[in-house]
């Protein structure tokens, strides 16, 4: 681990103004670490569409920060993330917290818990992106057109 952080915004701040925040800080983190890809948690319907909302709007911010750059995304679900860390899809956040501490071989869990949660994403797309490259290769090295080859001798 090189580094961790997370962007904090005011919930009384206006939208446009909370995006623009976001924006400034993975600017400021892309330009510190300069990372080979991004990796971003995959937005999914929850109960609570607010939540959806500003996830999913923070996330578009990290995408665009990283298309910008030519960077590589890779999306993971949350529990993909959780699994990978834990090995349970819907571990709870101490769980998490506590993996990463024990994976990083950290003094103690980070602060804040998005942090750990940033770092959980890290490790899964670390760990899951060698069989996801995989895996694209092979399907399309499937689509890839076959030209028949005949060796003629006389």
């Amino acid at each position: 681990m090189l580094g961790v952080g997370v962007v904090r915004t005011s919930a009384d701040a206006e939208l446009g103004d909370r995006l623009v925040a976001i924006e400034r800080g993975i600017e400021a983190w892309l330009d510190e670490h300069r990372p080979e890809c991004v990796a971003v948690e995959r937005v999914f319907s929850q109960h609570n569409v607010r939540t959806v909302m500003g996830t999913a709007q923070a996330s578009a911010v990290a995408m665009l920060c990283a298309a910008r750059r030519g960077l590589p995304v890779a999306l993971h679900t949350p529990s993909e993330v959780k699994a990978a860390v834990t090995g349970n899809g819907r571990a709870e956040k101490d769980q998490v917290g506590a993996m990463v501490t024990r994976l990083l071989r950290l003094d103690a869990p980070p602060k804040p818990a998005d942090a750990a949660d940033a770092l959980a994403l890290a490790i899964c797309h670390i760990w899951r992106a060698p069989a996801v490259n995989r895996l694209q290769q092979a399907h399309a090295a499937a689509r890839a057109p076959r030209i028949p080859v005949r060796k003629v001798t006389r």
